[in-house]
């Protein structure tokens, strides 16, 4: 089997992740590129992100496997129907300024993006009107992007696994939020199965780890990527089974 890439959250950064994409050696057919979700929010240009994630499957030799984030999924929340035919929008998901709902609105509706700055009330307004303003196949793209992945060398998810203590489940046999949202302590000091790759936790909030390894996470089998894209840190990728590191720094 060839190598996995595997590239961490990257917030609407388009500038880290051509940087990391340039440093990442060529990516041949048996090779798989991973990215584990969290492409929009908090960075200048989600929509530069998004155009060239839509791209880079037809531009990579290798697979590319594209995971959703939970970033991804307030939107999918707030655009998908329930059982009852209506919408339930994330509204303290968007309203939060931390989460940088608004630099992905400004940067899809044309707006100078200055991250942090606050909302007008008439982008307010404008922001909730999803539908109006994020494009239909970009709504379309984001509903395919996969929960996980698995190969030979892990198991690939953008937040974390259903379960406690030292039981966890593989993502085919647990619930679908976890996997995007959860982020339990026991998870990150307890497990022990098959190596898995997540990002979602920024790793300046996971238990002390090896500093050597450029900011990447690492504690036995499990490997944490947030190094801080969008929110004044940079973007990390890992290649295995080597274990090398590159980011845009």
């Amino acid at each position: 089997m060839g190598r996995t890439f595997v590239i961490g959250d990257i917030h609407g950064e388009r500038a880290m992740l051509e940087r990391v994409l340039d440093r990442l050696p060529f990516v041949a057919p048996d090779d798989t590129l991973v990215l584990l979700g969290d492409y929009v929010d908090r960075g200048p240009d989600a929509r530069g992100v998004v155009d060239r994630l839509r791209r880079l499957p037809e531009e990579t030799a290798g697979k590319v496997v594209l995971l959703r984030g939970n970033h991804e999924d307030a939107y999918l929340r707030s655009l998908t129907p329930g059982a009852d035919g209506k919408r339930e929008l994330e509204v303290g998901f968007f309203l939060a300024r931390s989460n940088g709902v608004a630099e992905t609105f400004r940067s899809f509706t044309d707006r100078v993006v200055v991250p942090g700055a606050e909302l007008t009330m008439d982008e307010a307004k404008d922001l909730f009107e999803l539908e109006g303003w994020l494009p239909v196949a970009v709504q379309a793209w984001m509903a395919r992007l996969a929960l996980w992945y698995e190969d030979d060398h892990a198991i690939y998810v953008h937040a974390g696994l259903d379960g406690e203590g030292a039981a966890w489940k593989h993502p085919r046999d647990g619930a679908e939020r976890p996997l995007l949202w959860m982020r339990e302590q026991d998870f990150f000091t307890e497990y022990a199965g098959k190596p898995v790759v997540f990002g979602h936790t920024p790793v300046t909030e996971l238990p002390p780890h090896d500093p050597a390894r450029a900011g990447v996470w690492r504690r036995g089998p499990l490997w944490g990527l947030d190094t801080g894209a969008g929110r004044g840190g940079w973007l990390s990728a890992v290649e295995l089974p080597a274990g090398t590191i590159y980011d845009s720094r």
